[in-house]
């Protein structure tokens, strides 16, 4: 299904290269996604009240616009700077982690006082409190995060970067990875945590950063090294920039949280910037916690079967009946449209979660400036049921060419229990 969004904002945010300090400001404040996270939606931007599940309570984002009472208005610089770069909250106390200051710690003193000069100047102020935390004591208590944040934390006076440094006009590489692990925080999804809850490492010179991520609202951020099967390895720049520009690639579609990623933050990046974060990420090795050894090799097998009408294996009738019609008998799909599913690294990850996830619930890529339209997979968890889903999963992730393990009817039960109550219901 295709279909217009109904409008979007055309303005391209002029930029770091701004000489305005505001307009650079909400420049960097998109590249933080600080909208994301702090604007419930419908709601009125940063008023915050965005609910977030963890392993110890629902936590409600803050109001970080300017109103003197319910926001950040008597907030100065270095209140300011503290919060984002130091985890500690005004008149609060340490904050929980999942506001990524253990990221945002490597942002340049010049880039904290534009996003101040943008927060204070030109957010409207929204008077506005959001519900308090539902975290039960005695995890309620904030001064044990002082001891985490001593912890796992890097102290900003080690890690922040000069401006010039890192400038726009900067050597890609450099840039890249100042934006990729500075305000970026791609690592807080993309990244493995341990059992306290910090990342396993914060930086690209760690094999485990951005490694793939842990399980977040039902979505398992990818890996985004350069592994073949699950990795960037057979991706190019440009197709990198493609994705965080436009949701759609040769080789994918957005889906889960990285939705909201494209639609809030990088599709309003400069294409300097997203080069050199493409640039960065494509420097990464593999990790070696993933199986890197495998490497997708397409076969026509599969394709040959399916356009003789041989449905000998098992789930392949399902995929000709429910999947073939966008994503053809060759696996293909049609570019930057309907992704191919043949190689496609949502299919062939070690945990099944995300496909399943999608073919139970559906999904829609979302609409961007330069590409408005959009493009819907309907739900079929209301029409097949977990034996069916896990029969056309392990069709899926072991045709073309692909090699993934099958699926059960036990892993799918698991994630279709997981979603929303109304997402989706299984065939009787």
């Amino acid at each position: 299904m295709v279909t217009m969004a109904p409008h979007i904002a055309a303005e391209k945010i002029a930029g770091a290269t701004s000489s305005d300090p505001v307009v650079r400001g909400e420049y960097l404040a998109r590249m933080g996604d600080c909208v994301a996270c702090h604007t419930v939606p419908g709601g009125k931007p940063f008023a915050g009240g965005l609910a977030m599940a963890t392993p110890i309570g629902t936590i409600y984002s803050s109001n970080i616009t300017p109103d003197q009472k319910a926001g950040i208005g008597s907030y100065s610089f270095e209140d300011f700077d503290l919060a984002v770069r130091h985890g500690e909250a005004k008149g609060k106390g340490s904050l929980y982690p999942a506001m990524p200051y253990p990221s945002y710690a490597r942002v340049s003193d010049q880039d904290m006082q534009d996003m101040y000069a943008y927060f204070m100047k030109k957010v409207e102020p929204v008077a506005s409190t959001p519900p308090e935390n539902g975290i039960s004591w005695p995890l309620s208590m904030r001064w044990p995060l002082g001891i985490w944040r001593t912890l796992f934390a890097p102290s900003p006076s080690k890690v922040q970067v000069k401006a010039g440094t890192v400038a726009p006009m900067a050597d890609p590489k450099v840039r890249g990875a100042y934006l990729v692990e500075g305000l970026g925080h791609c690592g807080s999804c993309h990244t493995p945590r341990s059992f306290t809850m910090a990342e396993k490492a914060l930086t690209g010179d760690d094999a485990q950063y951005l490694s793939g991520g842990d399980a977040i609202d039902g979505w398992i951020a990818k890996n985004l090294r350069g592994g073949d099967v699950d990795g960037l390895a057979r991706w190019s720049e440009a197709d990198i920039v493609a994705l965080l520009k436009t949701g759609r690639s040769n080789h994918s579609a957005v889906f889960g949280g990285m939705s909201d990623v494209v639609a809030h933050s990088t599709q309003y990046l400069s294409d300097g910037d997203l080069n050199a974060i493409a640039v960065y990420l494509k420097a990464l090795p593999a990790s070696s916690s993933n199986n890197t050894k495998q490497t997708f090799a397409a076969h026509p097998n599969t394709a040959n079967a399916l356009r003789k009408g041989d449905t000998s294996q098992v789930g392949a009738a399902l995929y000709l009946d429910n999947c073939a019609a966008c994503h053809r008998s060759d696996g293909q799909g049609y570019a930057q449209v309907f992704p191919a599913l043949a190689g496609n690294t949502a299919a062939l990850t070690a945990d099944p979660n995300n496909l399943i996830a999608i073919i139970l619930q559906g999904h829609q890529v979302p609409a961007t400036v330069t590409r408005p339209s959009t493009f819907t997979m309907p739900a079929f968890g209301w029409r097949l049921n977990d034996q069916q889903v896990a029969e056309v999963s392990s069709f899926v992730r072991n045709g073309w060419g692909n090699q993934a393990a099958s699926v059960t009817a036990q892993q799918v039960s698991k994630v279709r229990k997981a979603l929303p109550a109304d997402t989706s219901k299984p065939k009787p």
